[in-house]
């Protein structure tokens, strides 16, 4: 029998470009793969997680995980969206809701800050040191100027927030795009320095420190003009600000920078292949410094936020425990660094950090004080297989093969 014919190179049906007989290489096969497994491959990786987090639950405690992850899920309010939830129920739920989505706010913006980043071939490890800078000058003007008109008096705080953040991880950006330096070892370095910066600020006899209360190491309080308002809820017990549509423009502006720009254009190519790019004419350099800073403002921003939106406030203790930014980095990679990937990623662990909370948590269901480390594993699980995700994409490739023609 004679051989099929064959497409020809580029034809519709050579998916590889490469022409007949050519098979495409492995790396560019699985880069294929990945993009038109779309939200399926996340979710799935999601689901596995979530699975193998249930099996340790059930073998380590005894408990049902089904039971845990139904609390779980009311413990962060997403029972609020069923249309049978009413009365007393339905107002808890809203409640653990609004604190969900501030935390969501925050995650947006600093798994942005690692996002951006990642566009162009840079691993920020520094979203908590840039994080912790823009809540440093927001509080710092924040709690100063009182009197100040509230509307300016905000968006200087946040634009003071955004641009710190933004020289901050410039500082990585700028040696890695010098010297070289490898921007994980510079952002790390930094996080440290933003810490202890922190820590000398807001420390006893620190320059920062409260001018009412002498032997605590806590700055001073936000004034009452420069606190974002509440749109959801009682501002006494921290109701949703209006940090959220923030977050929202933020990602508005992620997807238009990147889709809708030149910046956007050199960076991702920049991320493809540095060289391809600068022997296009493309400043390599440039882009480091500038990818760099565009992240270092989202989680400066992100910072600001969250002083001027509910804390009002930042202590050496704060700062010196503070590791929200790091759920960025599982936030951009669950995400797989798209707007509407790390928006549904923020949700998904803003949820799990809600909904274990030990006030959330019946006893008899799964024990409080072991709920954050449940939080934890699922979050390593998330990065572990996101990282492994080519078993997925592999296993999603097996069952379609099973399915008739």
């Amino acid at each position: 029998m004679s051989e099929p014919d064959q497409p020809p190179a580029g034809a519709p049906g050579d998916p590889s470009g490469l022409g007949p007989g050519v098979r495409q290489p492995w790396l560019e096969r699985y880069d294929v793969a990945a993009k038109a497994g779309g939200l399926l491959a996340p979710v799935l990786t999601a689901l596995l997680a979530f699975a193998v987090g249930g099996l340790v639950v059930l073998i380590t405690t005894g408990k049902n995980p089904l039971a845990t992850y139904r609390a779980i899920f009311e413990g962060a309010g997403f029972n609020w969206f069923l249309p049978w939830v009413s009365g007393a129920e339905r107002q808890a739920a809203a409640f653990n809701m609004q604190q969900t989505l501030i935390i969501t706010t925050t995650l947006i913006l600093t798994g942005l800050a690692v996002a951006f980043a990642f566009r162009c071939g840079l691993f920020n490890i520094g979203g908590q040191g840039q994080f912790i800078i823009g809540a440093i000058f927001a509080v710092w003007i924040g709690s100063s100027f009182e009197g100040l008109n509230p509307f300016i008096h905000v968006l200087v705080a946040a634009v003071a927030g955004a641009l710190c953040g933004a020289l901050w991880a410039g500082i990585a950006g700028f040696l890695k795009a010098t010297v070289g330096a490898h921007e994980v070892i510079s952002t790390i370095m930094l996080n440290w320095i933003a810490i202890w910066v922190g820590v000398f600020l807001f420390g006893l006899g620190g320059p920062l420190q409260n001018d009412r209360q002498e032997f605590v190491p806590v700055s001073n309080d936000i004034v009452e003009g420069a606190k974002l308002p509440v749109f959801w809820g009682d501002p006494i017990f921290q109701g949703l600000h209006v940090g959220f549509f923030v977050a929202i423009g933020a990602l508005v502006m992620y997807w238009l920078i990147l889709s809708r720009t030149t910046l956007g254009y050199s960076v991702k190519a920049v991320g493809f292949n540095p060289e391809a790019a600068r022997y296009g004419g493309i400043n390599v350099p440039r882009n480091y410094f500038l990818a760099m800073a565009i992240s270092g403002a989202f989680a400066g921003t992100a910072g600001a936020m969250d002083v001027l939106g509910w804390q009002y406030r930042l202590s050496t203790d704060s700062i010196k425990g503070a590791t929200i930014a790091f759920v960025g980095i599982a936030v951009a990679l669950l995400g797989r660094n798209t707007a509407i990937g790390v928006a549904l990623a923020a949700l998904l662990f803003a949820g799990l950090l809600t909904g274990t909370a030990t006030r959330n948590l019946d006893p008899e269901v799964f024990r409080p004080e072991l709920a954050s480390n449940l939080t934890l594993l699922i979050q390593g699980l998330v990065v572990l297989f996101v990282g492994a995700d080519l078993i997925v994409l592999w296993l999603m490739a097996r069952v379609r093969r099973r399915k008739p023609a």
